[in-house]
């Protein structure tokens, strides 16, 4: 599907200032993604779908994890986590993607992991750093955009988000520690 296709089949499952969001995301995404050397195209498609169950019925998607096998441990955690997971569902099964790392980056633009591909780790920065986001820290964020290398960057903002939600006495899902530590360990050599 083109990207006036996809945005069309999404607008009506979200308000209208998440639907500013994706479109932030996407263009923010094509945009690292233009910048790191990596597709374009995959980078655009992964952040027109990334929220595309957001709003969705907490129900039907806690029914969408435990049906998929999906990792049982998301249940114990806050449902906004489990949008990422039913997205990638939701984009193999309705919008017929096959690409894996698209996939990937849509199942884990919220929490990264252990071992992400460069297109997940846009995606998740994407959504972070877009530019209708607004929340103390955002503009050295961006800053960081443009100064540091894919790997540095994903640290920063990882970081960032974890520091976050634990300044909110909020529980941390396991895979965001394991992105930060693996990319740690990974930058360490």
């Amino acid at each position: 599907m083109e990207r006036s296709e996809l945005l069309a089949a999404i607008k009506d499952r979200m308000p209208e200032r998440r639907y500013i969001h994706t479109i932030g995301v996407a263009d923010t995404a094509m945009k690292l993604a233009e910048r790191f050397g990596e597709n374009v195209k995959s980078a655009e498609i992964a952040g027109i779908l990334h929220d595309s169950c957001k709003y969705v019925d907490r129900e039907w998607m806690k029914e969408i994890i435990l049906q998929e096998k999906m990792d049982s441990n998301l249940l114990d955690f806050h449902h906004e986590l489990w949008h990422g997971p039913v997205g990638a569902y939701v984009a193999k099964t309705e919008f017929a993607i096959e690409d894996e790392d698209i996939l990937n980056a849509i199942h884990y633009h919220t929490t990264g992991r252990k071992d992400a591909s460069d297109l997940e780790k846009i995606i998740y920065i994407a959504d972070l750093i877009e530019p209708n986001r607004k929340f103390p820290g955002i503009e050295e964020l961006r800053k960081a955009a443009v100064e540091l290398d894919l790997h540095s960057l994903s640290i920063v903002c990882v970081k960032h988000s974890i520091q976050f939600l634990m300044h909110q006495n909020q529980a941390v899902f396991p895979d965001s520690f394991n992105f930060y530590n693996d990319l740690l360990i990974q930058k360490r050599g």
